[in-house]
């Protein structure tokens, strides 16, 4: 293919949100742009229970702030599991780094988050993501598999990056 466009290697996403509107739009959006949603749910126990099936998810777009806790309980489950996370979400948790890969602040367009997803596939992949979206960070110590520490010049060790829009 010359011209085609390359494989996604995200595809199949879990949707983590309660705000219906939000939950029903991202859903539209995303499987109007050919992404496949496993499941969209509203509360951390469904999630679990998705995850915990072991079905293919390539990507989990997760809500902090949830009606029956909390979506750091997603995302570190999703992360034992080796399955990336984004969190899109008002209040980015200080902690975020430990599970995801990114954070998305709300209110965000849909252009800002079709561009954080590719963000992330790409930092995943190795390559260098292209221009990151408003509101958006990317956490480069889940994004890249790789050592914990690297060395700088001088041979002082640094833990991964984040890098923000």
């Amino acid at each position: 293919m010359i011209f085609g466009r390359k494989k996604r290697s995200i595809v199949r996403l879990l949707v983590v949100e309660d705000e219906p509107l939000v939950a029903f739009d991202t859903e539209h959006l995303l499987t109007d742009r050919d992404y496949e949603i496993v499941a969209t749910v509203d509360r951390v126990v469904d999630a679990l229970a998705v995850i915990e099936t072991g079905v293919d998810i390539h990507l989990v777009l997760v809500d902090v702030a949830l009606a029956d806790g909390t979506g750091i309980d997603v995302a570190r489950a999703a992360s034992e599991r080796d399955i990336p996370v984004m969190f899109v979400t008002g209040n980015c948790p200080g902690d975020a780094e430990a599970y995801a890969t990114g954070c998305l602040a709300k209110p965000y367009t849909q252009r800002a988050l079709l561009s954080a997803i590719n963000a992330v596939e790409a930092a995943i992949e190795g390559r260098r993501p292209g221009r990151l979206p408003s509101g958006f960070r990317l956490f480069a110590s889940k994004a890249v598999p790789a050592p914990a520490t690297a060395k700088r010049a001088g041979g002082a060790e640094e833990q991964g990056a984040t890098f923000e829009a």
